[in-house]
């Protein structure tokens, strides 16, 4: 079960020891490599998710996965998390990791979908745009195709969210079909 307040909890302590021992940028570079890890494999997290995988196997696997690509910092928590019977919220814990990051560098996050792969240039000026509009000084821009929009794009950007995608102007006029004012409706 998905727990944000402990995940929020663990990302700030190990953000406040990535900051005391100043390695913020490699701990963040760990972090994008777990997710990248747990995203990627289904079978990581159904593994650190399971109660019937002892501990010191946990342990070994996580090890494996990260020899030599993250830091001290991450081994060590990633060894406390399975001591501490947490490492099922590893990409819970990862996720908010990355969010207090954003935070702490002023970067805002931008979701767009299309319904095709998008050219390097636009999303470039998509990112210029974002940030111009929004004042911010940085901007990260996520991209995803999804086909079922049939054309035009989704946009989701603190907390609204802009969809104007075929599907949904199809899905509007079917709702006016259904609403159909100018038939009286029959008594």
């Amino acid at each position: 079960m998905p727990n944000p307040r402990l995940a929020h909890r663990y990302a700030k302590s190990i953000i406040d020891l990535a900051l005391e021992k100043g390695q913020l940028e490699l701990v963040y570079a760990d972090m994008k490599f777990l997710q990248a890890a747990c995203k990627s494999s289904k079978e990581l997290v159904t593994l650190l998710q399971s109660p019937v995988i002892t501990a010191d196997k946990k342990n070994a696997v996580l090890a494996a996965i990260t020899a030599g690509k993250v830091t001290e910092i991450t081994t060590a928590f990633n060894k406390l998390l399975v001591k501490k019977g947490r490492e099922f919220e590893l990409p819970e814990i990862v996720e908010a990791y990355i969010e207090q990051y954003n935070t702490i560098k002023g970067i805002h996050k931008v979701k767009l979908t299309t319904a095709v792969e998008i050219s390097e240039e636009l999303k470039k000026s998509i990112t210029e745009k974002a940030a111009k509009e929004s004042g911010v000084a940085s901007v990260e821009l996520e991209t995803k195709v999804d086909a079922d929009l049939i054309g035009g794009f989704v946009l989701e950007f603190d907390n609204n969210l802009v969809d104007s995608s075929v599907a949904r102007e199809l899905r509007d006029i079917k709702k006016q079909f259904s609403k159909n004012l100018y038939v009286p409706a029959v008594k």
